[in-house]
């Protein structure tokens, strides 16, 4: 029984996180080297100055991704150029 399930649990979990990780692939910010790129802790302090309440921050191949609520209060997942600090729309 235990092999069934794993013969089927398997690929469905490939293919849901195959999706996820697929759902940001178009999101380009810069094309600049990442020796060019503002510390990431800088684009911290400049949301929280504007009301942002960060839970969390990753780089990506070309953006900052900020997982936080806004200054409405509204939890986001927002893309930001590390280079700029300009907000990058999906």
């Amino acid at each position: 029984m235990n092999k069934q399930l794993f013969r089927i649990a398997l690929p469905l979990l490939l293919a849901l996180s195959a999706g996820a990780a697929s759902a940001h692939g178009d999101v380009k910010c810069t094309t600049k080297p990442k020796s060019e790129w503002k510390p990431h802790e800088e684009l911290a302090q400049k949301l929280t100055k504007e009301g942002w309440q960060i839970r969390r921050m990753e780089a990506t191949n070309s953006c900052y991704e900020v997982y936080a609520k806004d200054p409405k209060g509204k939890r986001v997942e927002a893309f930001f150029d590390p280079v700029t600090f300009a907000r990058v729309e999906e």
